[in-house]
């Protein structure tokens, strides 16, 4: 109980938060490493809002760690980091038994009705019932397992970090405006660093190139995402941009093809103008048309004849009996 009451009275704390960022930032500071080892017990606490208290650090602490093999950091302020880092990997690889945890969905199944349709109302010759029972339930499995790691290396970097951002993007809607803008300006300079777009973003930080993956900039483009949607748009439009920039630059098809359908789609989209940053949120999508609706606006081979006699003012009986004939 005390536990529970002490992660809720942090939200009250308004001047820990900056302070934090604060100390991950700085180059020398020994006030990082009992940071580190406090934020590490407060994750493994599990506790969900001690532990989300932890994650909206994470872009921060990202990006401490790939700077410090090109700043005059200090390696033992940066071996605080990794270790918290590669805590909370261990601990988020298994379950409560310890086993090796499979993030995985389940494809539905057009033979069987959802909220979306209802498979007797689908008016199409090519979804016959035989063709529909043979679209089953589909596990499909997108993280798992993972290994155990004691260090990071040049092989495993990216690995851990990836999965690192999968779970800060599990827990997005808990996470404050600060965390939001944060993850974009890691986005940014991870991406921009080294390349002539730096420059053009006036950006004075590092001036070597830092290795990426796809599988790390579609996690931060989920991110980018959601910030566009969240109050963040210019952060969150020049984060993206800065993506794509990249992933044409590498050739990464994965990462081109989510970051150009969410621009494609802020396009399109009239998202509220003005939204606050402390109003609900969510990201729009639209909602498949119901099976009424569907139904309703079906076109058949029969209406089609109907239509076409109709047109020329025949007769419809005489229509279909023609049309029948044909067949």
């Amino acid at each position: 109980s005390a536990v529970s009451s002490y992660a809720a009275s942090l939200k009250e704390k308004g001047s820990l938060v900056p302070a934090l960022y604060k100390v991950i930032r700085e180059n020398y500071s020994d006030l990082l490493e009992p940071v580190c080892h406090q934020l590490f017990e407060f994750y493994r606490s599990g506790e969900p809002r001690l532990q989300r208290f932890v994650l909206q650090f994470l872009p921060e602490l990202l990006w401490s760690l790939l700077l410090a093999p090109s700043a005059a950091r200090d390696p033992h302020t940066s071996g605080c980091i990794e270790a918290l880092l590669l805590g909370i990997y261990n601990l988020e690889i298994v379950d409560k038994d310890g086993q090796s945890k499979v993030l995985s969905f389940t494809v539905p199944s057009l033979s069987k009705p959802s909220v979306y349709h209802e498979p007797s109302t689908i008016g199409s010759l090519a979804l016959t019932e035989g063709a529909l029972a043979n679209h089953g339930l589909r596990r499909v499995v997108y993280s798992g397992p993972h290994l155990q790691r004691e260090t990071f290396t040049a092989q495993n970097r990216f690995e851990v970090l990836t999965f690192l951002l999968l779970c800060y993007n599990a827990a997005l809607s808990y996470m404050t405006s600060s965390s939001l803008q944060s993850l974009c300006q890691l986005s940014s300079r991870v991406c921009i660093c080294g390349y002539p777009r730096q420059q053009l973003r006036r950006y004075k930080g590092i001036s070597s190139r830092l290795t990426v993956t796809s599988e790390f900039l579609v996690q931060l483009i989920t991110g980018i995402h959601y910030a566009l949607c969240n109050g963040e748009m210019d952060l969150g439009s020049k984060a993206l941009d800065d993506v794509l920039y990249r992933a044409q630059l590498e050739l990464y098809p994965e990462a081109l093809l989510v970051g150009n359908a969410i621009k494609s789609s802020q396009q399109c989209a009239a998202l509220k103008s003005g939204a606050s940053k402390e109003g609900a949120r969510s990201i729009q999508v639209e909602i498949t048309p119901t099976s009424s609706r569907i139904s309703r606006n079906a076109v058949t081979s029969l209406s089609i004849r109907g239509h076409r006699w109709k047109r020329h003012g025949k007769d419809n009986n005489f229509g279909s009996r023609l049309g029948s004939l044909s067949i």
